[in-house]
């Protein structure tokens, strides 16, 4: 996919319409977490050296159209501004004689946030009538928010149909990692899926057998593909009436030339609690009472031993269960050993999703990671070979 960026665009005096994701985590009025604010900052900075004016479009939350109190974005300005180093205006809406009035009163380089488009029902709906009334106060559209990509709303597809558009900096950085690690990667390469139950994850596990070298599988979900080839589980989370769907997996994954590495040992115990008492098990070992909770010592071993084999990672999903150790091992140890590949440049390492982006956090790695995507559901379907209608929508 081609598309244009910020460096294609004249930007003096222009009116530059930003669709951003600003749905950050607070907690009694103050952000908690500014990740995203982070993320907005380099195509704000450009955009305002280029003498722009900067008109920011946002969501917060789910208010269905309605105008609710609780999801305003104002308590974004002040947490926002001090990311961005600057002025940050606020209008009480994102159409209509409030948000005319903001933009009419811009000068060049000047940056003003728009109260939340999901105030709006249009929004949702992918309204024509609400995405020219959005266009009204912009001269150029520019989508930095890969995270809603996935959704077709006005201020994510309509808009991009109605002015010229262009990716900025964050998208481009999130479509550039996604092309090398799927569109066009170097080979071999190496997928890891983890996560509780394979019933979330068909889609992907059906795309991307037919695209990577190897895949491995871990979690819980990799407890039901050795289901599915008789390995006895004990009392660990296993979704067995999907063992015809696990078996066609490996079928499709041995046509298309794709090596399955599924767990050769385990580590289990009796009750999921911080510091509870382990084993490593044989996969013929399980006791009737054990439940699977993380990928063993040679499981770990033959997983690093791909990744030094690998030219590409690509990463959705831990290994066992992260969040109560000591079954965090096999995800942070695995994590560590990839950052590192990818830090000397021998590795092109990308991750994303919510568990993926907390697993890595929590093994203080992430950074260096070639690329770690924070979007999500747009991370995921992207990871299964959907069209994203935003990005589609920047396409040239």
């Amino acid at each position: 996919m081609t598309f244009k960026t910020l460096d294609d665009a004249a930007l003096s005096g222009k009116r530059a319409l930003v669709r951003v994701d600003l749905n950050v985590p607070m907690a009694k009025g103050e952000v908690t977490d500014d990740t995203r604010l982070k993320a907005a900052k380099p195509t704000v900075d450009k955009l305002r050296a280029g003498g722009a004016k900067v008109i920011l479009l946002a969501h917060f939350d789910r208010p269905k159209g309605q105008r609710v109190p609780e999801m305003s974005l104002f308590p974004v300005v002040r947490p926002l501004a001090e990311v961005l180093g600057c002025d940050v205006a606020f209008a009480q809406d994102c159409v209509g004689d409030d948000a005319a009035a903001a933009v009419a009163a811009m000068k060049d380089g000047d940056v003003l946030l728009l109260e939340n488009v999901r105030f709006h029902p249009g929004e949702e709906k992918n309204a024509a009538d609400f995405a020219q009334a959005l266009a009204a106060n912009g001269d150029l559209y520019v989508n930095d928010a890969f995270s809603a990509a996935h959704r077709a709303h006005a201020s994510t597809e309509g808009l991009a149909r109605l002015l010229p558009a262009y990716a900025g900096e964050q998208m481009r950085r999130e479509l550039d990692a996604l092309n090398a690690a799927l569109g066009a990667p170097k080979r071999p390469v190496l997928g890891v899926v983890g996560g509780s139950k394979v019933s979330t994850k068909l889609d992907l596990l059906n795309n991307l057998v037919g695209r990577l070298d190897a895949l491995a599988i871990g979690g819980g979900m990799a407890n039901t593909f050795l289901a599915a080839k008789g390995v006895d589980v004990g009392g660990s989370l296993c979704e067995h009436d999907l063992g015809d769907t696990a078996r066609q997996i490996m079928a499709a994954a041995e046509q298309a030339g794709c090596e399955l590495l599924l767990p050769l040992d385990v580590v289990v115990a009796t009750e999921v609690a911080p510091g509870a008492d382990s084993h490593v098990r044989a996969l013929d070992a399980v006791g009737a009472e054990e439940k699977i909770l993380d990928a063993g010592p040679k499981t770990l071993a033959r997983l690093i031993a791909a990744m030094d084999a690998s030219a590409t990672l690509i990463w959705n999903g831990p290994l066992g269960v992260f969040e109560v150790p000591p079954f965090d091992k096999a995800t942070v140890a695995a994590a560590k050993h990839a950052a590192g590949l990818a830090k000397s440049g021998g590795l092109v390492a990308v991750a994303g999703g919510g568990d993926t982006v907390a697993a890595l956090n929590a093994a203080g790695c992430a950074e260096d990671f070639t690329f770690v995507s924070t979007a999500g559901g747009a991370f995921l379907e992207w990871m299964e070979g959907k069209t994203l209608p935003g990005v589609a929508a920047l396409s040239q």
